[in-house]
């Protein structure tokens, strides 16, 4: 079981790891180059976007260290000293929390309300500017919590 639980961790860790830069990619690269179109085109790139994303890859890299981070918490406590337990335990919960909470409950709601609007339309900009700001930094929040859970997971190691 000691294997089963190390090679949870380091799946754990390095999933973690690739979405904390995926999710800088976006708050670092993607949307300050999309803030710098015009709002119609901006949309349009980021509608699509959010449609192209969700991909099989994608939903594995996305719930894949949650999921070891749940079967981690599991057996964890069983294997590993309480510290390492412990640090598991925590990367586990930043991961859902930081991850898939935020992204549930707020990343979500913007992406459709996005969705619903036609980048031509006159609230177009509107809607764009107050996405781009509260996406960004819900995206940020992501980013920050994926980086701790990984590190969280890496000092379970």
């Amino acid at each position: 079981m000691a294997t089963a639980v190390f090679a949870l961790t380091v799946a754990a860790a390095l999933g973690a790891g690739v979405m904390a830069g995926f999710f800088y990619a976006f708050s670092g690269l993607v949307m300050p180059s999309l803030a710098r179109r015009p709002p119609a085109q901006a949309i349009a790139a980021m509608q699509t976007i959010n449609v192209v994303v969700l991909n099989p890859l994608f939903f594995v890299l996305f719930f894949g260290p949650a999921a070891a981070g749940v079967a981690l918490s599991a057996l964890a406590p069983f294997v590993l000293p309480a510290s390492q337990a412990t640090s598991a335990f925590v990367g586990s919960g930043l991961y859902a929390v930081g991850s898939i909470g935020v992204t549930i409950a707020k990343n979500i709601p913007l992406n459709d309300e996005l969705a619903a609007v036609s980048p031509d339309a006159g609230e177009g900009a509107a809607v764009w500017s107050r996405y781009l700001r509260d996406w960004t930094w819900w995206n940020h929040a992501r980013a920050v919590a994926c980086l701790l859970a990984s590190a969280g997971f890496v000092l379970a190691l």
